[in-house]
């Protein structure tokens, strides 16, 4: 319908407004540029457990692999588009390995909880599972993605609903299969108390050699993640950069197809989340400001049905409306839920949507751009 280059923010600033978008495309920034400093915390804790002389220095060698990525991507969108297919097509391959060898194994001994033991459904439970339903969320962002690359996409109308499809049904059956795999062979205390429950599941699936074995897979897999995360990041800026919403130089593109000044941003801001930000904060941060781009993209859809009924549109969303409303239902719940849950990282993003709209009215005047209403 609108395949440009920066994902949703376009379709929400379409539907409700310059400034709106401009808050959402921000959001969505600060949420996928704080993405690979999730990998690279995880891929330094990793490096640690196969070089343990090196465990002190895990922030530093999570920017080394940032640095990496980095490289690999500014030349041009070939480099990194290449790695991307093959690094994940062995990802899956080495995960389903993992999930064989965990079913095909003798499970650990289960404990068993006593009445002492067994959680009472109270406001503590509301909240752990508001908590949980954060790491999930952003677990599963990504399926998604693709939206941010619509520009590059020789025939979108067709590729990006094939690919969202595809890649939700796909995700939602692998981490299915690698978390009952992981239940399957290790006790639930077990799985709580482990940092890297995968490591142990593998332990116990293939025997105690395996797991730096099983070490070195996850390295590689996340690096496959990471990789496509150093992609997303820049086009968001790019989109914002193009409409006016940042300096202009944001826009810039090299020969290779790459906004390499976005991308050089984006590197810089990455490591400033590595160095001041432990992981898990980073998680509960993102999750909160994912609800509201989601919520917001949600609205869209529902507000330009309305506001722009003859837009040309190649596909048509199953079950309309009753589907939209029920996701931005449920989206909103777990905002709320999320709020709060974390009432920390609701009133940092409640604090950047309050400064963001000084920022709109200076940016915009700077570059020139005009008021657009609801």
């Amino acid at each position: 319908m609108m395949p440009k280059a920066g994902g949703a923010f376009n379709y929400i600033k379409r539907a409700f407004g310059n400034y709106v978008g401009f808050a959402a495309g921000w959001f969505d920034y600060i949420l996928n540029v704080g993405a690979p400093s999730f990998f690279c915390v995880v891929l330094g804790e990793y490096t640690g457990l196969l070089f343990p002389q090196v465990q002190a220095y895990g922030k530093l060698i999570g920017i080394g692999y940032l640095t990496f990525f980095t490289l690999l991507n500014l030349p041009g969108v070939k480099s990194g588009s290449n790695t991307q297919k093959i690094t994940s097509v062995l990802k899956v391959i080495l995960l389903l390995i993992l999930v064989a060898g965990c079913f095909f194994a003798k499970p650990a001994q289960t404990q068993s909880l006593s009445a002492t033991q067994t959680t009472v459904f109270n406001g503590a439970l509301i909240i752990a599972f508001f908590r949980a339903m954060q790491l999930i969320l952003s677990t599963y962002d990504g399926w998604m993605a693709v939206s941010f690359f619509a520009e590059e996409d020789e025939d979108p109308a067709k590729n990006i609903p094939r690919s969202y499809f595809i890649g939700a049904i796909t995700i939602i059956i692998l981490y299915l299969l690698i978390n009952g795999a992981v239940l399957y062979v290790l006790p639930l205390s077990e799985v709580a108390k482990s940092p890297l429950a995968a490591s142990a599941a593998a332990a116990v699936a293939f025997g105690s050699w395996s797991s730096t074995l099983i070490n070195i897979i996850a390295v590689f897999s996340i690096m496959s993640i990471l990789n496509a995360y150093m992609m997303i990041p820049s086009r968001i800026l790019f989109g914002l950069s193009r409409e006016g919403f940042f300096t202009s130089y944001g826009a810039v593109v090299n020969k290779g197809g790459t906004p390499y000044i976005s991308l050089i941003i984006c590197y810089v801001v990455t490591i400033i989340f590595i160095l001041y930000n432990t992981y898990e904060q980073l998680f509960s941060l993102a999750a909160v400001m994912l609800t509201i781009v989601t919520a917001f993209s949600f609205a869209s859809l529902l507000r330009l049905r309305k506001k722009e009924p003859d837009l040309y549109r190649p596909y048509r969303a199953w079950g309309y409306p009753y589907m939209t409303i029920l996701a931005l239902t449920v989206t909103i719940v777990l905002f709320i839920g999320f709020a709060i849950s974390d009432l920390r990282s609701f009133l940092i993003v409640s604090a950047l949507f309050i400064v963001s709209y000084p920022f709109y009215v200076l940016i915009t005047k700077l570059n020139g751009v005009k008021a657009q209403g609801l």
